[in-house]
């Protein structure tokens, strides 16, 4: 029996794509010679308030892999086989479109001859040309990694059952507030002093600092809450609610911070990098905001809305559309950078916004549909049924406890995170 699906999680799911398009969108615009203050501080507020987005989707990847494994031992080979082809191959075969596209526009690509494949090689580890592939990279090192951290998710658990002095709920706390104060650390770090250290190493750790954004150990604490979420659903659901207040005081306080540091740092152009995910006030309005989300969604559970439905189809297609979005991007700026904006950035990052999730979404739901879409958006095609299986669905269906409320079963297809 499959377990029920989390409605929530695809629901959030879909407003970490949407914030992970708006970012890009932004960055596309706020950096044109022409374009004027009004536009870049309006545009640098809206950008801190999609901060979450690319955390969101490593808290959602430990969330779908600790619910799904926490009372099973997985298969590895087959595990990583699965993932391989869910979420790896994918990433090759965009990271190839992405190379092809940038190129087969560029005069010096067809005069040279023999294309220069040892770039190609490159992109594999270090994209460039799909800038935002990084994250493919990035995450699949969890799912390599998985069954290490499944044994010490058990050990910890083991440790907090047999717990006599603190109640399993202030152990658990307790441990969060550690590993977050540990993970702020890091980040201080990170932001102030790794960048000294990489002129100081010799190699390889110079470059693995000097990359270090592509590694797992720079956002190891939003797996780590993806496993406690997962682990006890209806817990989380409890106490996202009830520090819904305090979560929107933070991200309130930390939005204006964010807007006053990027501000006060920038010349006459602005600096977003001064807002970077590897920074400890940027890590939390990242918290705020993920909590205060995921509190929002637990509130709208069973009113099933229009606009919930959306959000779901949004989730539900996210990973195709995340990994074609930024061609879409290249497309529209190869039309709007020969233009004169000054005055219409922020009117013209919105739409470009807008027409971006559109395309994108759509362009990952026609691939869905075709042979092979496993290898390109990451998603199974639903099989065609037949009189009889749907029967036999029917009737296995009829024999299985109904799942609970806000939750939907899956329909049959994977989803790669």
């Amino acid at each position: 029996m499959k377990k029920p699906r989390i409605a929530e999680w695809t629901e959030l799911r879909g407003i970490a794509f949407l914030a992970i398009v708006m970012q890009h969108s932004i960055a596309e615009y706020i950096y044109r010679a022409d374009i004027e203050q009004p536009d870049s501080i309006m545009l640098t507020m809206i950008y801190h308030l999609t901060r979450f987005g690319t955390p969101t989707f490593v808290f959602l990847a430990g969330v779908m892999l600790f619910y799904h494994h926490r009372n099973t031992k997985p298969d590895y080979p087959r595990f990583i086989r699965k993932r391989f082809g869910d979420i790896y191959m994918p990433f090759v075969v965009w990271t190839l479109i992405y190379w092809l596209s940038v190129r087969i526009f560029t005069p010096a690509f067809w005069r040279a001859g023999i294309p220069d494949f040892r770039s190609l090689i490159r992109e594999l580890f270090v994209p460039q040309t799909g800038y935002h592939l990084w994250f493919v990279i990035m995450v699949f090192q969890f799912y390599i990694l998985f069954p290490l951290f499944l044994v010490g998710a058990k050990a910890i658990q083991r440790r907090i059952q047999n717990a006599s002095r603190f109640t399993p709920m202030q152990v658990i706390i307790g441990l969060i507030l550690f590993a977050a104060a540990l993970y702020a650390l890091l980040m201080q770090w990170s932001y102030y002093n790794m960048g000294g250290w990489t002129e100081s190493m010799s190699e390889p750790w110079s470059t693995l600092l000097q990359y270090r954004s592509y590694s797992w150990v720079m956002y190891w604490f939003y797996f780590l809450l993806g496993a406690v979420c997962a682990w006890s659903v209806d817990s989380w659901r409890s106490w996202t609610t009830k520090i819904l207040p305090w979560t929107i005081c933070l991200f309130i306080g930390m939005y204006i911070w964010l807007g006053y540091d990027v501000l006060r740092g920038s010349g006459d152009v602005v600096n977003l990098n001064i807002s970077t995910y590897l920074k400890p006030t940027t890590f939390l309005i990242i918290m705020a905001q993920m909590f205060m989300m995921y509190g929002f969604l637990v509130l709208m559970r069973g009113k099933d809305t229009r606009f919930q439905r959306l959000l779901a189809w949004i989730g539900r297609y996210s990973f195709g559309g995340y990994l074609v979005h930024a061609l879409v991007i290249y497309a529209i700026a190869y039309v709007t950078r020969p233009l004169h904006l000054s005055g219409w950035h922020l009117p013209v990052t919105l739409l470009s916004f807008l027409v971006t999730v559109g395309i994108a979404l759509a362009i990952s739901w026609a691939l869905s549909k075709l042979p092979g879409s496993r290898f390109t958006v990451g998603l199974m095609r639903k099989p065609r049924s037949t009189p009889n299986s749907s029967a036999a669905v029917d009737k296995r269906n009829s024999s299985e406890r109904t799942p609970s409320p806000g939750s939907t079963r899956s329909p049959g297809t994977s989803e790669p995170f």
